[in-house]
C-alpha cells in the first residue's frame, strides 16, 4: 500500500517499503493484480490542485493508461477527484467539505477504484480529507443577562453556557477567557463524563449606585492553526437597594443678579441625585432650616424642580445673599443634604458714558506736521466697576488717532499727512465704550476742515493744444480757449491766464492774437491769411493767485486753414496796355493746331488751387477747343475759307474750391493766309451780353458825363475859331474849298489830340509784335498824324489794321526794332471824309483810351 499526501510525496504505511514491493510483485506475477493507494489532501482545496501522481505509484506511464483502458471509478458518484490522463495525475475536480462529507467522524476518507486492462488489475484508491480550521466556536446565544442583587458578598458563582466547534479534532478543542473586571473572574467546572463548562465567580461586592450595569465579553478559542474563537455578551444588572443620599451639583451655587431683576426671576436650577432607584431616589427640595429668617422671604424653591426664584426685589448693589438649599429622597428612612446658596446684587450698567468737548480746532491746516493736537476729550460713567471703566477709539477712517492723556481724558492728534484736495473736510467719529455687559457706548461725532495751502500748481490736460481757424476771420473772432484747473481753493485755485510773446515767423505772438486773463479765451486781433501765414506758435501761462504763485505754460499751435479767396490769377497770355492778345491761326491748320497755352495759377491751397480751363464764350464754339487741365487752345476742326477772319475767345479758368472762383481772358484770333499778315485791332468788334448790372450802370452814367463834357469843349472852340476866322481866311486862302472845309472841322474837334493804341500779341508762343499806334493833327494842321510801329511787310495795311477809312497824305512810323524800316507820312489831301465819322472815330479813339485805364 503507498500513501501520497497532497503535496505529491509519497510515505511507506507498512514497517518497510520493500514488502510493499514484494506483495506488488507478487500480485502481478500471480494474475489479476490489485493494490491499493492512499492520498492525503486538506479539505476546501482548490480545482485543479494535483493530489498524486498515480501514473508514477503503478510505475506506468502517462501514455500507458489510455492504451490499456484505464478508468478511474465511484461507487458513490463523488465528483470531488478525478485522473488526468494525460499526465496521470489525480486531482481536484470539486473543492471538498470535510464537515458536509463526515459530519463528526474522526477520520474522513473516500474510496475509489482504478481498472486498467491488458493485463487486468484493479487498485483502490483512497483519499484521505484532512479537516482544516475553517469554523469558529459559537455560542447557542449571543448575549446572555444575569441579575445580581448589590448586597450579595464575593464567592458566589454563576455558571454560563459552552460554545461549539463543528471541527474534529485538536480544531475542536476549546478554551475560555472574560473580559478585564474589578468584580468578575472566570473559573471552569467539571461534569462527571470530565468535561469541563465555564463559571462566573464574584470578586468585588457590587454596587449599583457606582454601576448598574456591567458588560463582560467570555470569548472561547478553538485549538487550530491559525486558533478561531466566538464570543458571548454576558450583561449583569446589578438590583438596588437605599443606600444613598441624594447629592448637591455643587455644595454652593453663586450666582450674580442684576440689582433690577423683576419679582420671578430664576436664580439657581439646583440639581440633587440620589444614585437609588424608584423611590429611593426621588428627591424633594426645599429651604434649610439653617436659613436666617430675614432671608427667607427673598426665595422660593419648586420642590420638584429645584428652581430657586426671586420672591421680593433685593436690596442695595454690592451686597452678598446667603441661604440653604435642603435635597431630601422618598426612601423609608429618607435620607438628605444640603448645600449653599450665595446671591451677590450686581451693579447695572444703566448708564452710557459721556464724552465732554475740552477744547476743539476746528479748521487745521493741510501742511499739519502729524501730532498736531487738535482736540482735548473728557469722558466719565456714573455706573460702578468694570461698568464705569470707559475706554476712548476712532470709529472712523482717517489720518487720526486718540491717545490717552491721564485719568479719562484723551488727545486727538493727527496722524498722516493731510491733503485738502482730496479730502477737505473729516468727520471724526469717536466712540467712547464702558466695560460692563452688554457694554454701553456714546458717540461722538467732531467735523474737522482742513484749511487749503498753495501746494497745487495750475494743470493742462494736455502739454500742447491745437487750435484752427478759417483765414478771413474778423479781428475779435474766438479761436478757442485754454483750461488748466489748480485743485487749491479760494485765491489759491483762482488761475489767471497770460500769453508768452513768443515770435513766430517773424510775428510777435501778442500782435497776433490775445488771451483773456479770467477765462483763457483766445481770440484773433487780426485776420489772418493762409497765403501770408500758415499757423502761429505760441505759449499761454497759467498762474494761480497763491503766495508765491505757482504756474504752468502749454504750447497751443494755432492752424489757419485755407478758404478759396482767391481767384485764379492769368500768368499767360497778358492783356498790354488794355490791348486784347492776338493770335494768328493760319488758314491751312488742321484740327488739333495749338493755337495759344493759357497759363493761370491759384494762391489757395488743396482742392481749392485745382484749376480747369473752359470756353466761356467764342465767335464759333465749333472751331476752338481747349484742354480742361493743360489750357492748351487748339482747333476743333479744319479753318473753312468761309470762317471770319476776327475770332473772339474767352477762356475761363475756374478753381475747385467752395464755392468756387473763376477769371477769364479775352484772345483775339487772326485767320489769315500767312504768317505775316498784319493782326488788325478787335477792340470794337466784340460786344458782351449779359444782363444790366451796377457797372453797366456806372459806366452808362460816366459815359454821359464824358458826352456832356466833350460837347461843351465842342462849343469852347468853335467860339474861339469864329473870332479868329478873320486871321484863317488870309491864311488859308490858297487852300481849296473843300481842304479847307475838312481841316476846320479836324482843328475844330478836340478829340484830335493824339491817342495811342498798344497791342501785344504772341503767336505760336515763340514770336511777339508790338503794335504802337499814335493819332492825331500834324504840326502843321495840315495833316493827321498815325504813329505806329509796324514790321516792314505790312506797312501797306497800316491804315486798314487800325480800322480808320481815311485819305491819307502822310504816314510816320517809328520802328522800335532795328531790322525795320522808319516813315513818315503825311496826310495832305481828305477826299471825301466824312465830318461825322471823324467825330465818331476821334470819339472813340478818346473813350477807347480812357476805358483802358
Amino acid at each position: 500500500m503507498v500513501r501520497v499526501a497532497a503535496g505529491g510525496t509519497r510515505t511507506a504505511t507498512g514497517r518497510m517499503v520493500g514488502w510493499g514491493v514484494a506483495v506488488l510483485f507478487l500480485w502481478v506475477s500471480c494474475g489479476p493484480v490489485t493494490g491499493q493507494l492512499e492520498y492525503s489532501v486538506l479539505e476546501e482545496t482548490e480545482r485543479g490542485v494535483t493530489v498524486g501522481n498515480i501514473a508514477a505509484d503503478l510505475r506506468l506511464s502517462a501514455a500507458a493508461l489510455s492504451l490499456r483502458n484505464f478508468r478511474f471509478l465511484s461507487s458513490q458518484g463523488d465528483p470531488h477527484f478525478g485522473v488526468d490522463l494525460a499526465s496521470g495525475s489525480l486531482v481536484v475536480r470539486e473543492p471538498a467539505d470535510r464537515d458536509l462529507l463526515c459530519d463528526v467522524k474522526a477520520a474522513c476518507v473516500l474510496t475509489y477504484e482504478l481498472v486498467l486492462e491488458d493485463p487486468l488489475e484493479l487498485h483502490k484508491v483512497r483519499v484521505h480529507v484532512q479537516d482544516t480550521n475553517d469554523n469558529a466556536p459559537h455560542f447557542p446565544v449571543s448575549d446572555l443577562q444575569l441579575l445580581i442583587p448589590e448586597f450579595l458578598m464575593p464567592g458566589a458563582r454563576f455558571t454560563l453556557p459552552n460554545a461549539q466547534d463543528a471541527d474534529q479534532g485538536s480544531n475542536a478543542v476549546l478554551s475560555y477567557n472574560l473580559s478585564p473586571s474589578q468584580h468578575f473572574r472566570l473559573d471552569m467546572g467539571s461534569r462527571v463524563d470530565g468535561s469541563e463548562y465555564p463559571e462566573l465567580i464574584l470578586e468585588k461586592v457590587l454596587d449599583r449606585e457606582e454601576r448598574a450595569t456591567h458588560r463582560l465579553v467570555l470569548t472561547a478559542h478553538d485549538g487550530g492553526r491559525p486558533a478561531r474563537s466566538g464570543d458571548a455578551q454576558v450583561t449583569v444588572t446589578v438590583v438596588d437597594t437605599n443606600d444613598n443620599a441624594p447629592v448637591f451639583e455643587r455644595s454652593v451655587y453663586r450666582t450674580r443678579v442684576p440689582e433690577t431683576a423683576p419679582n420671578g426671576t430664576v436664580l439657581f436650577r439646583v440639581q440633587a441625585s440620589d444614585l437609588d432607584e424608584g423611590s429611593n431616589g426621588e428627591v424633594q427640595y426645599s429651604l434649610s432650616n439653617s436659613t436666617l429668617a430675614k432671608l427667607r422671604h427673598y426665595f422660593h424653591i419648586h420642590p420638584r424642580s429645584g428652581e430657586v426664584r426671586l420672591a421680593e426685589p433685593l436690596g442695595p448693589p454690592e451686597t452678598l445673599l446667603e441661604a440653604y438649599i435642603e435635597a431630601r429622597d422618598e426612601g423609608a428612612f429618607g435620607l438628605a443634604s444640603t448645600a449653599k446658596l450665595l446671591v451677590e446684587v450686581a451693579d447695572v450698567n444703566d448708564h452710557a458714558p459721556e464724552v465732554n468737548l475740552m477744547t476743539l480746532s476746528t479748521l487745521v491746516s493741510e501742511d499739519a506736521a502729524p501730532g498736531t493736537v487738535i482736540a482735548f476729550l473728557g469722558v466719565r460713567d456714573e455706573d460702578l466697576g468694570p461698568n464705569g471703566q470707559v475706554t476712548c477709539s476712532l470709529s472712523s477712517g482717517g489720518p487720526f488717532k486718540l491717545k490717552a492723556s491721564f485719568d479719562n481724558y484723551y488727545s486727538l492728534l493727527t496722524d498722516g499727512p493731510l491733503d485738502r484736495e482730496q479730502v477737505s473736510e473729516y468727520q471724526v467719529l469717536i466712540t467712547a465704550s464702558d466695560g460692563g455687559s452688554p457694554h454701553l457706548s456714546t458717540l461722538r461725532t467732531l467735523t474737522v476742515s482742513i484749511a487749503d495751502v498753495n501746494d497745487n500748481t495750475p494743470g493742462f490736460f494736455q502739454p500742447q493744444q491745437d487750435l484752427f481757424v478759417a483765414e478771413n476771420n474778423g479781428p475779435g473772432a474766438s479761436l478757442g480757449q485754454v483750461f488748466a484747473q489748480d485743485l487749491d481753493l479760494g485765491k489759491n485755485g483762482l488761475v489767471f491766464y497770460e500769453l508768452l510773446n513768443v515770435t513766430s515767423e517773424g510775428q510777435a505772438a501778442s500782435s497776433l492774437v490775445e488771451v483773456n486773463s479770467a477765462s483763457g479765451a483766445i481770440t484773433a486781433k487780426t485776420s489772418f491769411d493762409f497765403e501770408q501765414l500758415r499757423g502761429v506758435c505760441f505759449q499761454v501761462e497759467a498762474r494761480d493767485g497763491g503766495i508765491p504763485p505757482r504756474s504752468a505754460a502749454v504750447t497751443v499751435n494755432l492752424f489757419v486753414i485755407d478758404r478759396n479767396d482767391n481767384a485764379p490769377a492769368i500768368l499767360f497770355p497778358l492783356p498790354r496796355n488794355g490791348s486784347v492778345p492776338v493770335e494768328v491761326v493760319p488758314r491751312s491748320a488742321r484740327a488739333g493746331h495749338l493755337v495759344t497755352k493759357v497759363v493761370a495759377e491759384d494762391a489757395d491751397s488743396g482742392s481749392s488751387a485745382w484749376l480747369s480751363y473752359h470756353i466761356f464764350q467764342a465767335s464759333d464754339s465749333s472751331l476752338f477747343r481747349i484742354s480742361a487741365t493743360l489750357g492748351e487752345l487748339r482747333t476743333a476742326r479744319l479753318v473753312l475759307s468761309t470762317d471770319p477772319v476776327k475770332q473772339r475767345v474767352v477762356v475761363m479758368v475756374r478753381d475747385h474750391g467752395d464755392p468756387s472762383l473763376s477769371s477769364s481772358v479775352t484772345l483775339s484770333v487772326l485767320l489769315s493766309n500767312s504768317a505775316s499778315q498784319i493782326r488788325p485791332t478787335f477792340e470794337d468788334a466784340w460786344e458782351t451780353g449779359g444782363h444790366f448790372s451796377n457797372q453797366n450802370l456806372y459806366l452808362v452814367i460816366a459815359l454821359a458825363c464824358v458826352s456832356l463834357l466833350f460837347l461843351g469843349c465842342l462849343l469852347f472852340f468853335a467860339c474861339i475859331k469864329l473870332s479868329q476866322s478873320t486871321a484863317c481866311c488870309s491864311r488859308d486862302c490858297c487852300h481849296s474849298p473843300k481842304e479847307l472845309r475838312y481841316r476846320r472841322k479836324m482843328t475844330s474837334n478836340p478829340c484830335m489830340t493824339a491817342a495811342t493804341i498798344d497791342v501785344t500779341t504772341i503767336e505760336r508762343l515763340s514770336e511777339t509784335y508790338l503794335y504802337r499806334a499814335s493819332l492825331g493833327l500834324g504840326s502843321d494842321n495840315n495833316s493827321l498824324l498815325l504813329h505806329g510801329e509796324y514790321s516792314s511787310a505790312d506797312l501797306r495795311n497800316l491804315a486798314t489794321g487800325v480800322g480808320l477809312n481815311l485819305p491819307i497824305s502822310c504816314i510816320r512810323i517809328w520802328n522800335r526794332k532795328g531790322d525795320h524800316t522808319n516813315a513818315i507820312a503825311m496826310v495832305s489831301q481828305f477826299y471825301s471824309l466824312d465830318p461825322e465819322m471823324v467825330a465818331c472815330c476821334v470819339l472813340k479813339c478818346f473813350l477807347l483810351s480812357h476805358w483802358q485805364y
